[in-house]
């Protein structure tokens, strides 16, 4: 006997998670631009997780994020022009230049850190706590470990 509801077809779980995603990210952005911030893009946000993760260089990002090093390069480009990231020669290699967070993207971080935590407050005082945690702890059970798997970028067709 299947055990197929007729009244939730399969592909509303995977846009309901996508829809709660971008309503998140939403309002991430509209409290981040109202906190300073109003240039970040939620690609941003995921590119200057890899480089505190350790993407060090355009090629270390583009590998980490599963994109071309080209692709990576002209996102930090963007990000260096609205003061997120600045570029330093490698004291190494002096072919490589090391991508490091500026003092604005550090805040951008922090600040975006606490938006999340605020978010999550409004969701457990609107879903309740308990249900709130029963749905992390059925998510954490149904996916990977690995929190900040940064290759969204690369799987949903590169940073374009």
């Amino acid at each position: 006997m299947s055990i197929v509801s007729t009244d939730r077809p399969g592909f509303e779980l995977p846009m309901r998670f996508l829809l709660a995603f971008r309503v998140l990210i939403d309002e991430l952005h509209a409290e981040l631009a109202r906190r300073g911030h109003a240039d970040m893009r939620p690609m941003h946000g995921i590119v200057l997780q890899a480089i505190t993760r350790g993407g060090s260089t355009a090629a270390d990002l583009g590998r980490l994020l599963a994109v071309s090093k080209q692709a990576a390069g002209k996102t930090i480009d963007g990000l260096e022009r609205l003061g997120y990231v600045h570029r330093v020669p490698d004291p190494h290699d002096t072919r490589r230049k090391i991508v490091r967070l500026t003092e604005r993207g550090a805040d951008s971080l922090e600040q975006s850190a606490r938006i999340f935590d605020e978010l999550r407050a409004r969701w457990a005082r609107e879903l309740g706590e308990d249900r709130l945690r029963a749905l992390e702890d059925d998510l954490r059970r149904m996916t990977p470990p690995d929190l900040f798997r940064l290759d969204v970028p690369g799987w949903f067709g590169g940073m374009g």
